[in-house]
């Protein structure tokens, strides 16, 4: 017997651990979080992109309002300062009534939707042309540094145009 045929049966047990087993499959993990302490930065390049946008709200409040979790929405601030200002606008609700009926509702449920005074001064709107859930703030960015140092995550979605199907890709 060769020196080969000693390791045989050690190699076929390492096979057999490595290998994944028919009934494999991933394992949901439910992380111990705690209520969200969160500033949105939105600053998109185009107005169409705010319902996208949105969705990151959803995506963040939706699996917290289930068990084990809870979660104070009073605790999620949004910053607008890009494009997506004109959402806001009065004039331009019924263009944009998806997304200010959206805004309205997580407005109504404490969360709070504030825009940059000087992009709004760049746009040409004052207090009186903006919705009524929105509080207007002196910078975006001072904004946002205060919120961190306050310990609040930033977080700045990314809406990027969408290329493919998912059935098409799945």
């Amino acid at each position: 017997m060769d020196n080969r045929s000693h390791f045989m049966p050690i190699i076929a047990l390492c096979a057999s651990l490595l290998a994944p087993s028919a009934g494999a499959q991933a394992v949901r993990v439910d992380t111990p979080y705690t209520a969200p302490r969160v500033v949105f930065d939105f600053f998109l390049d185009d107005p169409a992109k705010m319902g996208a946008a949105l969705y990151w709200i959803r995506s963040l409040i939706l699996p917290l309002s289930e068990p084990p979790y809870s979660y104070d929405p009073h605790t999620i601030k949004v910053v607008l300062h890009g494009t997506e200002l004109v959402t806001v606008a009065r004039k331009n609700e019924e263009k944009y009534r998806e997304v200010v009926d959206r805004m309205r509702y997580y407005a109504d449920i404490g969360i709070e939707f504030k825009v940059c005074a000087l992009a709004l001064h760049d746009y040409g709107y004052g207090l009186v042309d903006l919705q009524d859930f929105i509080q207007v703030v002196p910078s975006a960015p001072v904004e946002l540094v205060y919120w961190q140092n306050q310990g609040y995550a930033v977080v700045m979605p990314m809406i990027l145009d969408k290329k493919f199907n998912l059935e098409d890709i799945r």
